[in-house]
């Protein structure tokens, strides 16, 4: 089995996003960027099938600037094999990303595609479907769990009501939640092996592939203040405030 793994570069889960003085967009300059957190689940998992036996190539695959290259070799140093890195510099949108991993897939024939269920940067979630749509392929999302059959997987998604656990064919396209392991961290000696292992670059507009935005982004704006939250004497108060003031009963 061959594992296709998408990994996306961001602003780092930990740093305080500021918005540019000219409000076209936010600040990335000097910014502490990481890997997307859920595609660092998508990692683990496939190595996690590799080191089981039942896989016998994780391929890493990001999109994006030159920078990008950085979460390929992270994914490198946990254990994938080789990598891929698509060169594209600016915006890109979910649809144009699924359009060029769709030829990455074409090329590649992998029985898995792995990634994140969304990134924390554009909050789509979108990818990961539209990827699936553009194959023809089953798809599992928000997966919490997976186990491996001989031709099919067996995946527990997160749903608003709870857990629902389906069973795809194989070959499939899975969006990895958070609560589906814990990723390992990388050492140093596999950091060191990592910056041998080989990276094909491939730049998008070889693929045959429109990239510009569909979306014309006009205004990037801080959420307004919270506003201050008083206090009430006693529970009648309170109701008669919800009731009256905030007609939420």
């Amino acid at each position: 089995m061959k594992i296709l793994v998408a990994v996306k570069r961001v602003i780092d889960y930990n740093v305080q996003v500021r918005v540019k003085e000219d409000n076209t967009g936010v600040v990335t300059d000097n910014v502490k960027m990481s890997t997307n957190p859920p595609d660092d689940n998508a990692v683990e998992e496939a190595v996690k099938i590799k080191e089981s036996g039942k896989a016998k190539e994780i391929v890493a695959i990001t999109v994006g600037e030159e920078k990008a290259q950085e979460t390929v070799r992270k994914a490198l140093a946990v254990g994938a094999d080789r990598g891929i890195h698509v060169k594209v510099d600016g915006v890109i949108e979910p649809l144009a990303v699924s359009k060029i991993l769709q030829k990455i897939v074409d090329k590649e024939k992998p029985d898995l595609v792995f990634m994140g269920k969304q990134a924390i940067d554009d909050d789509c979630n979108q990818t990961g479907q539209m990827l699936a749509a553009l194959l023809n392929w089953p798809q599992a999302t928000f997966a919490s769990k997976i186990e491996v059959k001989d031709k099919t997987l067996e995946v527990t998604r997160e749903v608003d009501e709870g857990l629902e656990t389906i069973e795809v064919n194989v070959p499939a396209i899975i969006t990895c939640d958070l609560r589906l392991n814990e990723p390992r961290y990388a050492s140093l000696p596999n950091i060191m092996k990592a910056k041998k292992k080989p990276i094909e670059q491939i730049n998008a507009l070889d693929l045959g592939i429109d990239t510009k935005p569909r979306i014309d982004q006009i205004k990037v704006e801080e959420p307004p203040k919270r506003k201050a939250g008083i206090k009430v004497a006693n529970v009648e108060e309170l109701v008669q405030k919800l009731k009256n003031e905030a007609k939420v009963i």
